[in-house]
């Protein structure tokens, strides 16, 4: 098949299934759209329609005939982060994870970023973000330190106050900390996590900022920009591939305003990549165990993906798919370690298209580099003769 333009929507952390390792991540069992289903109604229409009911444990009517092209696809790389994720959707296989820290960063670490910011830090532990808001927010609004904290995934996280700490200074800290943690220690990336409210009342604001490492290879986003291809980024792309490989890229503060930004983008950009990040089910349900509201995000992403399948050109291809999964019907807070969805859809993909168990992400970059004549990239096998 032929397109002039890919709209690849990555829907943050909507896994299918634990993968077969999942075991030796502490993810045994996490099964974020199947474990949702059986505990809330899920009201999916469009990516019922799209094939996601062909792959996940969610019921439906195996008689319907999907739209387009539907399958999983295996984590090949170790780990289960979102720049993994991201960086093996577009042909990057990784074949060390990034360090973790679950007791914490060492303290002469610490100590050290603490000389070059000017001020103490508080926490320095493994926390849930919204947690450790409520231990040790009150401290931080008394002292005007910065709060440290980690994850299962390999991430230093600094939050602070808006009106404590302002948003270009927390920037500024996380850049010292970039030099630290990532450039020294090789950590995956330093997340800034600006808050504002009182006590009791303390909410994390769309200031967000990921600084990431820099991916050790090339990805499909360096092919098609050296090609001359135009490569949108869209959400949180720009922060993961550390600015590289694209030719625009446009933040955004809510998943409501990342589909905005791709309906514009289709009217600006008429051939080339759209890549889109939205993190809400992640960020703001996932991470909180918080699976009515997981699902009713799930459900307007839902709207906003059937609106745009009417907006698809004849030369278009649309992709959805997931970096992890992160499961809010279980006890962790984490990612979990998944397989991600695969659907695809356009006016050359064969309805009904069944790709089967992908064993890599990297399959879609390379049916990507395939599609637009880049190719072939170092990891991947295309499915693009599939589709037709």
């Amino acid at each position: 098949m032929r397109a002039d333009r890919a709209i690849v929507i990555v829907l943050d952390s909507v896994g299918v299934g634990e993968l077969p390792d999942a075991p030796a991540y502490g993810d045994e069992g996490s099964d974020t759209i199947g474990n949702l289903a059986s505990v809330v109604p899920l009201r999916l229409p469009t990516l019922r329609r799209l094939g996601l009911e062909r792959i996940a444990r969610m019921g439906g009517d195996p008689s319907n005939l999907p739209v387009g092209a539907f399958g999983r696809m295996a984590e090949a790389s170790p780990g289960k982060d979102s720049v993994t994720g991201h960086w093996e959707l577009m042909g990057l296989v990784l074949d060390r994870p990034f360090p973790v820290f679950p007791q914490g960063f060492p303290a002469d670490v610490i100590a050290g970023f603490e000389r070059r910011i000017g001020r103490g830090t508080l926490g320095n532990t493994a926390a849930s973000g919204t947690e450790i808001l409520e231990v040790l927010g009150s401290d931080h609004l008394r002292t005007g330190r910065p709060i440290v904290y980690t994850s299962a995934d390999s991430v230093f996280q600094l939050a602070a106050h808006e009106e404590v700490v302002g948003v270009p200074e927390l920037y500024r800290f996380c850049e010292i900390a970039y030099e630290i943690f990532v450039a020294g220690m090789g950590v995956g990336r330093v997340i800034a996590r600006p808050f504002v409210g009182s006590p009791g009342t303390f909410r994390r604001t769309a200031n967000r900022r990921d600084f990431a490492h820099r991916p050790p290879g090339e990805t499909l986003l360096d092919r098609l920009k050296a090609a001359g291809w135009p490569v949108v980024a869209i959400g949180k792309i720009e922060d993961l591939f550390a600015g590289r490989g694209m030719t625009s890229a446009l933040h955004t503060s809510s998943d409501a305003d990342g589909m905005d930004r791709v309906c514009q983008a289709l009217g600006d950009t008429p051939r080339g990549l759209i890549l889109v990040n939205l993190v809400d089910s992640d960020s703001a349900f996932g991470h909180r165990n918080d699976p009515s509201g997981y699902a009713a995000n799930l459900e307007r992403v839902d709207g906003r993906l059937g609106d745009l399948l009417t907006r698809l050109g004849p030369r278009d291809l649309l992709v959805v798919t997931a970096d992890h999964g992160n499961d809010p019907t279980t006890a962790s807070t984490d990612h979990s370690r998944e397989y991600v969805p695969v659907l695809v859809t356009g006016a050359g993909v064969r309805p009904g298209r069944d790709l089967g168990i992908r064993h890599t992400f990297a399959d879609l970059g390379q049916t990507l580099a395939d599609l637009f004549g880049v190719g072939p990239l170092a990891h991947g096998t295309s499915f693009l003769g599939e589709l037709g």
